[in-house]
């Protein structure tokens, strides 16, 4: 069996949630921040992505991260390109760690427009897909936010989604669809509906053969998506945590069957660089225990 076939039948057959790592520029300095790495300790994007690949590192190099309860990581392109103990980055994930290599492909969100903000033009994206493909990724991940009950805009993030998965699927690697829902929209109720129509119609359309995983904020009417969970075209729905708390999110997800974390500030709340790497290894460990028990339901 290929690594692309046994890396399906994990997310298939196996328990677990993903690590969102994918942080990138924009929300960099915010990380390294909660991380306890202050923007006054660093000069210049080098010296950023040089100190963010090292918390990346940190914690996929821990004993407490493994394939044993993490299905797959979500790496920011730069990420990818580096190594980790002198190997490829997806290589060292998946050789060493058993866990799925995806990689975020988005370049960014544009302006608001009709409530929501659509992903920007991404020029070079048969480019980023055909290396990704070479460099043993499975899948990928992109992102738009719906921040109003808009049923245009809403049409217009799950149109843009599909469009761009379709291309995805084409090179031969998975799409993770994350159309976000702001939890601070004033009728997330309403958008999510509106959203979960889009998505089941779009679902319906897929050729046989080609799938697509989503990644959805968690909604506020339980198991609103268990037809995209059951959904022939459907490797995975995972949650993300959408900036509830870890335990808020987690409670939340432990009333949604069958969906799983792809949790990112979530997972690392509570990590700082001055933690002992035992102290460090511990307080992962909890963090992955707590996500992976949610993520059960």
């Amino acid at each position: 069996m290929s690594n692309f076939e046994q890396q399906k039948a994990k997310f298939r057959n196996e328990p677990g949630f993903i690590a969102a790592l994918d942080q990138s520029g924009g929300s960099t300095p915010k990380a390294l921040r909660l991380y306890g790495i202050a923007e006054s300790e660093y000069s210049g994007e080098a010296a950023m992505f040089d100190l963010v690949h090292a918390m990346r590192t940190r914690i996929i190099t821990s004993p407490s991260f493994n394939g044993d309860r993490i299905l797959a990581a979500i790496l920011f392109e730069k990420t990818m390109d580096r190594d980790i103990e002198g190997r490829p980055t997806a290589d060292y994930l998946w050789e060493v760690k058993r866990v799925v290599p995806i990689l975020k492909v988005d370049k960014g969100l544009a302006d608001e427009s009709n409530g929501v903000q659509l992903m920007k033009p991404m020029p070079k994206l048969d480019e980023l897909l055909a290396r990704a493909k070479a460099k043993r990724i499975f899948g990928t991940k992109m992102r738009s936010v719906i921040k109003q009950a808009n049923p245009q805009g809403i049409k217009a993030v799950v149109d843009q989604q599909f469009e761009i998965a379709a291309r995805i699927i084409a090179a031969g690697l998975v799409p993770i669809i994350e159309p976000e829902v702001d939890i601070k929209c004033p009728d997330k109720a309403a958008a999510e509906d509106l959203l979960h129509a889009e998505i089941m119609a779009h679902l319906d359309r897929l050729p046989e053969g080609q799938l697509v995983m989503l990644k959805l904020t968690l909604p506020e009417k339980d198991n609103l998506y268990a037809d995209c969970i059951a959904h022939p075209r459907v490797l995975k729905v995972v949650a993300l945590s959408g900036g509830y708390s870890r335990e808020e999110a987690n409670a939340r997800l432990a009333r949604q069957h069958d969906m799983v974390a792809s949790f990112s500030r979530a997972l690392t709340e509570g990590l700082t660089a001055q933690q002992s790497q035992a102290e460090f290894d511990k307080a992962l460990d909890a963090s992955i225990q707590s996500i992976f028990d949610a993520s059960k339901t």
